[in-house]
């Protein structure tokens, strides 16, 4: 393991206090945790709140999804462990600015568990707390099984969506609604090249050949759809989208946004390789493309892959996703 790292046990805690130092006007702590963060102008009165959080290893997710017009605070695990429910309570409590909390995470089993108490602790404050699970890995589970998908880059659009209409000054059930709307239309397929080392354990997450790929695999090595060798990456892009379209469907008239997505050791120009195909499949299929996003928004550490999402626009999905939002860790909107 070849890691800048001090104490491996420190690891996360190390990783949250350089942020601090770093943006300290962009982010605080909640009250009562170490783990749990917000904006620094939170608690925004009269404002739906939205709170996500989820292991850590991912960055820009989670910590990189708060701010203005995105979410307003978070609560961060061990590395690709979940949060305490003691954190994600804190974090839900701080944010709340009297008109309740949606509670925007992945699903994954020990999220969903954690924050679950945390919600039915937070209600017990009379604190009112909606769900929506981003379910965008098209692999992970048939169509008709929908609600056992896991999340991969399609948090990113969800943010997106929801802050924004949180931001508009949306109730929590309107805020909701264009959560679920945006995770209903977003589909999401991954590749994994090689495996990443979480500091504690000190080795790999999983074996890969020098020559193989395994296509579909998830974001913290959960099996994909298959292993084999290293494809040229027009193949690769062909195949996720053989997978991605029909899924929905995406069909010939419909506008979507493109996110290309780096696993963290993926470089820029890979990216932009595959996104030139991702272009001309989706060109030839008739569908137009709105925009396009391309590089690091939801990693698994070092790991050599990358994920390609589509989110079909249709409704107020155009407009939420156009407007305005603040995250030093991202591109400003609109691009």
């Amino acid at each position: 393991m070849k890691k800048l790292i001090n104490d491996p046990f420190e690891f996360v805690d190390e990783t949250i206090e350089g942020i601090l130092l770093a943006r300290p006007a962009h982010l605080k702590r909640c009250e009562g945790s170490r783990r749990a963060l917000m904006r620094a102008d939170g608690p925004v009165e009269g404002k739906v709140a939205i709170v996500t959080g989820g292991g850590s290893g991912h960055i820009p997710v989670f910590l990189g999804y708060v701010g203005r017009g995105l979410v307003d605070a978070v609560s961060i695990g061990n590395v690709f462990s979940s949060p305490s429910p003691d954190d994600m309570l804190a974090a839900t409590m701080a944010a709340h600015g009297g008109a309740g909390v949606l509670h925007l995470y992945g699903n994954y089993s020990g999220d969903v568990l954690n924050f679950g108490m945390a919600a039915e602790m937070a209600e017990m404050e009379g604190i009112e707390v909606a769900t929506a699970l981003v379910k965008d890995d098209v692999v992970s589970a048939p169509v008709e099984e929908m609600d056992r998908r896991r999340a991969v880059a399609g948090l990113f659009f969800a943010y997106k969506i929801a802050g924004a209409r949180a931001e508009e000054g949306a109730n929590l059930q309107q805020v909701t609604e264009a959560a679920e709307m945006a995770i209903f239309n977003t589909r999401s397929m991954g590749v994994a090249l090689t495996p990443c080392t979480i500091p504690a354990a000190g080795e790999p997450t999983f074996e890969i050949g020098e020559d193989e790929m395994e296509l579909g695999m998830g974001i913290h090595g959960e099996p994909g759809l298959r292993r084999g060798e290293i494809m040229p990456a027009d193949d690769v892009v062909d195949e996720m989208l053989e997978n991605v379209l029909p899924d929905l469907p995406f069909e010939s008239g419909d506008e979507v946004a493109v996110l290309v997505n780096s696993l963290g050791a993926t470089p820029p120009e890979e990216l932009y390789v595959m996104y030139r195909r991702v272009n001309a499949v989706l060109q030839e299929a008739g569908i137009f493309i709105h925009r396009a996003y391309v590089g690091e928004y939801a990693t698994s550490l070092e790991m050599a892959g990358a994920s390609v999402s589509l989110l079909k626009l249709e409704g107020d999905l155009t407009r939420l996703l156009d407007a305005e939002a603040h995250s030093p860790f991202l591109p400003q909107w609109p691009l």
